[in-house]
């Protein structure tokens, strides 16, 4: 185990680098950069102004040359400091990263309640009124855009019933709150957006593990395992679940990158200020520091989400054998 988890540690440094310098020539190649975004807020602007920013920013420099600058303080975990407002970006990072790992997380875990139980039901009572209805509830719930969804709850709950709040994630007033009303109070902004980040989750992960539980249970040793006598949920629960996780424990790694991404989308529609809504602000004002930063974070996150679906794999299948791979 110990010299599988450093063989993979030490195989994503080059990775980690490959990633960060096609990133860096891709962000550096979408039209328009800070220091003409920035010009355009001033009608004043000249070209000597713009020329005076970039010298300022460091991209009069070439294009290799920024890259070796950015990654020598990368090396150091120093992002450098955000072209909008000047501070550092690890900073900036830290101050968004509680809300939005509180968002995905909670989310995640409402996504993984739901959809496992209603999948697994939905396989082994196939056909059943419960499997129709439940196939098109999904099947509505997946194709209904997240922004839409999210929208619309906004106009219901929000606008027309008054019951939830739509924008931010505390009131105006929490100086005067006490710790279990503040609680109360962020809770009360977070329901909208958890239910609109949960709801096309659930849709997508039912279907997938309703589809696997089905092949699961036509493997022959499930008929072995009926015809010996066993109880019926003895073989859901112990000999067909277990072996149905194994592409879960995939999607379970793979949403370790979210945890930190957040979703863009809730995020900027409900004005939470997290990781989503500053990857968003920092792409559109072209901040490449800030930009870099959140990408790096997401991609380390990625290859630590596929190491911990690999290990997963041997906990879920004894079959796999680590030390192997």
């Amino acid at each position: 185990m110990l010299y599988f988890l450093l063989r993979r540690l030490i195989f994503m440094i080059p990775l980690i680098l490959g990633i960060t310098l096609i990133t860096f020539i891709i962000i550096h190649l979408a039209p328009g950069g800070p220091a003409e975004i920035q010009a355009e807020m001033s009608l004043k602007a000249s070209a000597q102004a713009i020329e005076n920013l970039k010298r300022l920013y460091g991209l009069d420099k070439p294009l290799h040359v920024q890259y070796i600058d950015w990654l020598k303080r990368f090396i150091f975990l120093d992002f450098g400091t955000s072209f909008v407002d000047g501070r550092l970006v690890m900073h900036k990072i830290i101050e968004r990263i509680p809300i939005t790992l509180t968002i995905n997380i909670i989310s995640l875990f409402f996504i993984f309640l739901f959809a496992l139980p209603l999948g697994i039901f939905s396989a082994v009572k196939q056909n059943s009124l419960f499997d129709k209805i439940t196939t098109v509830s999904v099947f509505i719930g997946f194709s209904t855009p997240h922004f839409w969804l999210a929208l619309l709850l906004m106009i219901l709950f929000g606008v027309k019933l008054g019951w939830l709040p739509i924008s931010g994630i505390q009131s105006l007033d929490v100086s005067d709150m006490t710790k279990v009303e503040l609680f109360i109070d962020r809770a009360h902004h977070l329901i909208l957006p958890i239910f609109a980040a949960s709801f096309g989750g659930i849709a997508g992960l039912s279907r997938y593990s309703r589809s696997n539980m089905l092949e699961v249970i036509r493997q022959d040793y499930i008929r072995t395992a009926r015809a010996k006598g066993l109880k019926e949920g003895e073989v859901v629960f112990k000999h067909a679940l277990r072996n149905a996780l194994m592409p879960i424990v995939t999607i379970l790694g793979l949403s370790v990158p979210g945890l930190i991404g957040g979703s863009v989308i809730i995020e900027t529609l409900f004005s939470i200020p997290g990781m989503g809504q500053l990857f968003y602000s920092s792409a559109m004002s072209r901040d490449y520091p800030t930009i870099m930063g959140i990408l790096v974070i997401g991609a380390f996150l990625t290859l630590i989400g596929n190491l911990l679906a690999d290990i997963g794999y041997a906990v879920v299948d004894p079959r796999v054998k680590i030390s192997e791979q």
